[in-house]
């Protein structure tokens, strides 16, 4: 008979992964996403169904499984001349451009990832992106050991404001803060009552929408701008956030602060909410209230709110480091945008025009 081995003198295997590859958005892409870090949870499917119908393409998606369960979900579309065989992640550029991963997903998920695109692509596009994000820090990793050529262009600083923190601390928000928006909010009321409220959910709808773009088009970034970098207009990015919105769970996300004076739409803060964290995506005000500072009013209301319901940290993005300071804000990560290029004579030509995408960043 046989003497059993022991226990301890058997050998582990390490886990299976695979890779599928399909035309179209997977539906692997919402379950990866609720197990991923809670700040991503929002790159759900309809976040980038959203994406295409507000800026076309099509999309393919590559599911790294791991033992059979879905680890990584990574959805592209085409972009550049066909022949060139150019791919990038598909959604709105901010909060940021990546696509969901598993918290527990380890390099061989990644390495497994690369493996596979090798033969379909020769240039991934992923950005912009944090740089302390997660996934970018192993999709890094992977491509090294993959001798695939990791090329980022500087974009902005992220400025940080940790509420729980300041608040804490007593230096949060400052009473004369305070006073002077009293001071600001009586003065306003002059031109009629003053209403406030707070949406998200199933508070969502195509009037809120409207109320949001009217509000844009009557400031600054209509004026000044070509309004391509306006959220709810119809030329600017109204077609994604009100198809992402149809998902419950991204709605329930968004979060919309509005003053109303008399009745009529002046002035918004909308972020996005990702557990602990706000994304504050924009803020925007009618200039005929600009002399009482409708948008620090509804702003700092709606930062309150949030920490009251849980909220400890806001993440404002890039620009504009003036009155993000002011509130409190710190510089955080960098944003960067990634090409990653497929090893051979793909990243030899990247390794001698790489300096032209580093240099197209900004200063």
């Amino acid at each position: 008979m046989t003497k059993p081995m022991p226990l301890a003198d058997f050998k582990r295997l390490p886990p299976l992964h695979s890779v599928a590859m399909g035309e179209g958005l997977s539906g692997a892409i919402d379950p990866v996403a609720a197990a991923g870090p809670e700040s991503r949870r929002f790159l759900r499917y309809a976040w980038f169904a959203a994406a295409l119908c507000a800026y076309g393409g099509n999309a393919r998606t590559a599911v790294v499984k791991r033992e059979g369960e879905p680890v990584l979900a990574l959805p592209m579309t085409n972009f550049g001349p066909t022949m060139l065989r150019f791919a990038e992640v598909p959604g709105c550029y901010w909060p940021f451009r990546g696509f969901p991963a598993r918290d527990d997903a380890g390099q061989d998920a990644y390495a497994a990832l690369l493996a596979a695109l090798s033969s379909e692509i020769n240039l991934l596009r992923i950005g912009p992106v944090y740089d302390d994000d997660p996934v970018l820090a192993r999709l890094r990793d992977a491509a090294a050991s993959q001798r695939w050529r990791a090329i980022p262009r500087f974009i902005a600083d992220s400025y940080m404001l940790d509420m729980a923190v300041a608040r804490a601390d007593g230096s949060w928000p400052r009473n004369s803060t305070l006073r002077k928006n009293r001071y600001h909010e009586k003065h306003l009321a002059s031109h009629g009552a003053l209403e406030w409220s707070f949406v998200g959910g199933r508070g969502w709808t195509a009037a809120l929408f409207d109320d949001l773009a009217m509000i844009e088009e009557a400031s600054w970034i209509a004026a000044k701008t070509d309004g391509g970098d306006a959220k709810f207009t119809r030329t600017g990015h109204g077609a994604f956030w009100r198809a992402a919105a149809d998902d419950p769970v991204i709605a329930d996300m968004m979060r919309a602060a509005v003053l109303r004076v008399d009745g009529k739409p002046a002035a918004f803060s909308f972020d996005l909410d990702a557990g602990r964290l706000k994304y504050a995506v924009a803020n925007s005000y009618d200039p005929q209230y600009a002399k009482h500072s409708p948008g620090k009013l509804i702003y700092y209301r709606n930062l309150l709110q949030a920490l009251e319901a849980g909220v400890e940290r806001v993440d404002w993005g890039a620009g504009d480091s003036g009155y993000k300071r002011t509130i409190g804000a710190e510089k955080g990560p960098a944003i960067r945008d990634w090409l990653f290029v497929r090893p051979g004579a793909p990243a030899l030509v990247a390794g001698l025009a790489g300096g032209l995408w580093m240099r197209s960043g900004q200063a």
